[in-house]
């Protein structure tokens, strides 16, 4: 079939939308792929389709390949089995919460997995009838607080979620690898540089967790890897090399001192080393040397606000995500001024590990806190900060947690070298879900020793819509989208660049030919000038270019390829066999 632009529902844009802040959001928007209808809500158009329905075959091909059954589930759910997970009050705001008529509570489905796992439930129970692989590609709803990046990260979206079920834990790796290497082809079938990370579970649950990120400068999240060992984790999953414990015996005792006009990092580190404190006689004093304590309120699901303090070394700032990371499933709060009074003993801005601890307030610090450390931190009185306080001596934390920021240069947890970092966005995220969901809603199936057994489950997603974006990020050129040949909306983008009626009628005879040769032709046979046809043409970003010009009347037209810039000469005679052949590479 010939797709004529005279006839396509298509109105290109020339400038940016004002409120596009990325690349991709920009060209998909001018290049009339999609249209924004409300915050984070996007209306998919005929060529912003066409590569959605293109990235949802490679995905649906390498799924069935790896055994997959697709089946469709809906989007609105009721709010029982989210209860019984927990999640119904896990997700907090970002749940799309609504009514029936009856008051019964309902919710636009963020993920699938109790849906899933009670779908098999009813279906299945004898392992015989295992292992199992199902998936679906659905509309999903975040009811995300800031929106951006176009289809980056919207309120709706669409992703394919795949779970696995298995009667063993050789039979969830067995379906995490095959997961894990079915992305690696579609990601290479969509032309995507990715890199794969470890990662936390967050609010899914269950154990081993990787990421899928496409490189890219406007990503969201932040990875890190080693360049020596090829270790690699989404910052949240880092683990700080927890340096060893060092004796406290012979260590000079704790000494308060009067440290007015130090209310930061810097000027406590400037007060010190005018000091001549003897403890760091010989060397200068670093903003690693102190202790700085950081207040929340934390309130578990369900549950009341808790104090909770985080001890990080003064040379770190607390990381949102990390700190998110390791609190989840609760929420969280800075300590807001106004609360300080409610809490006597708390000195703002000389806060130390005495008073929390006397007071039972839970007190959690950076791995890098071990029993031997010494550090200048708070004394809890206006105006002073005690010197020399002694990890595993003078205070003894409640544990350890993962708050503090990962920087360049941080020792690799493999020990291989130093960490660089990149961002990234995510278009994959595989889990071990093992039996969480199971056990919340009773998976069993009788075993072969007649005795029931509980299923364990993977989950395995990935962002369909979002890949849309991520390709468009990665291939765009400063004149518009580029798209890979096996996602593209047309294989061809044939265009009439003559006013000859013969070059009207060949450039239309030789669509026809392609597509009886099965290359997807976009003829442009508007009545435009060639200059407009063209600005489309590198908007659009179809990859082949072929312009019926002033060349017909000497039997050629002109093959472009969109990347490379390369432009032949082809002969009339025999012009479809021969693109069709460069097409085919």
């Amino acid at each position: 079939m010939i797709t004529r632009m005279s006839e396509l529902f298509l109105r290109t844009l020339r400038d940016d939308p004002a409120d596009a802040e990325v690349p991709s959001h920009k060209l998909l928007i001018r290049a009339g792929y999609i249209r924004p209808i409300g915050p984070g809500l996007y209306s998919w158009l005929p060529l912003g389709l066409r590569v959605f329905r293109k990235i949802e075959q490679i995905i649906r091909e390498e799924m069935n390949a790896i055994g997959g059954q697709e089946i469709l589930l809906p989007a609105l759910l009721p709010r029982a089995p989210y209860e019984t997970t927990n999640r119904w009050t896990e997700y907090g705001a970002g749940l799309f919460r609504l009514k029936d008529r009856r008051g019964n509570d309902y919710l636009l489905g963020p993920t699938h997995e109790e849906i899933f796992a009670l779908t098999v439930k009813g279906e299945y129970s004898s392992y015989k009838d295992f292992p199992l692989r199902l998936y679906q590609i659905q509309t999903k709803y975040r009811d995300e607080a800031r929106p951006r990046a176009g289809i980056l990260r919207g309120r709706e979206f669409v992703m394919k979620d795949s779970y696995s079920f298995d009667v063993d834990d050789d039979g969830l790796k067995a379906a995490y690898d095959a997961h894990r290497e079915a992305y690696q082809r579609i990601f290479a079938r969509l032309g995507v540089k990715y890199v794969v990370v470890s990662a936390v579970s967050g609010a899914m649950g269950g154990s081993a967790s990787e990421e899928f990120l496409a490189e890219s400068e406007v990503g969201e999240d932040t990875y890190v890897r080693c360049l020596e060992s090829g270790y690699a984790a989404n910052v949240e999953a880092v683990i700080t090399q927890r340096p060893e414990s060092l004796p406290v015996e012979g260590l000079p005792e704790p000494v308060v001192h009067d440290t007015e006009n130090t209310p930061t990092i810097a000027t406590l580190v400037d007060w010190a080393n005018g000091a001549n404190l003897p403890q760091f006689a010989g060397r200068t004093v670093v903003a690693a040397d102190t202790l700085k304590n950081v207040l929340l309120k934390v309130r578990q699901p369900g549950g009341e606000w808790e104090l909770l303090a985080i001890g990080v070394p003064g040379d770190r700032e607390v990381d949102d995500k990390r700190l998110g990371a390791a609190l989840d499933p609760a929420e969280y709060v800075m300590l807001p001024a106004e609360d300080f009074p409610k809490y006597p003993f708390l000195v703002k801005g000389y806060i130390g590990p005495k008073a929390l601890l006397a007071n039972g307030v839970r007190f959690l610090v950076d791995p890098r806190v071990v029993d031997g450390t010494a550090w200048i931190t708070g004394a809890d009185e206006d105006g002073k900060h005690v010197v020399g306080l002694v990890a595993g001596r003078d205070f003894v934390p409640d544990g350890t947690i993962e708050a503090a920021e990962v920087r360049d240069g941080d020792p690799s947890p493999d020990g291989a070298g130093p960490l660089v970092s990149a961002r990234g966005i995510e278009i994959g995220h595989i889990f071990q879900l093992g039996r969480k969901y199971a056990d919340a809603f009773t998976v069993d199936v009788l075993g072969e020793n007649g005795k029931p057994l509980r299923l364990t489950m993977g989950s395995y997603g990935i962002g369909v819509s979002r890949m849309v974006a991520v390709i468009a990020e990665q291939s765009h050129d400063d004149i518009g989208l580029r798209w890979p040949s096996s996602v593209s909306p047309f294989d061809v983008h044939v265009v009439i660049a003559n006013k000859d009626d013969d070059a009207r009628t060949g450039a239309t005879e030789l669509a026809r030919q392609l597509d009886l040769l099965g290359v997807e032709p976009l003829l442009d046979d508007r009545k435009m000038s060639p200059g407009v046809k063209f600005k489309d043409a590198e908007l659009l970003g179809v990859p082949w270019l072929v312009v019926v010009g002033r060349g017909w009347a000497n039997g050629v037209v002109e093959l472009r390829n969109r990347f490379s810039g390369e432009v032949e000469e082809i002969a009339v005679d025999g012009a479809a066999a021969t693109i069709a052949g460069r097409l085919a590479g």
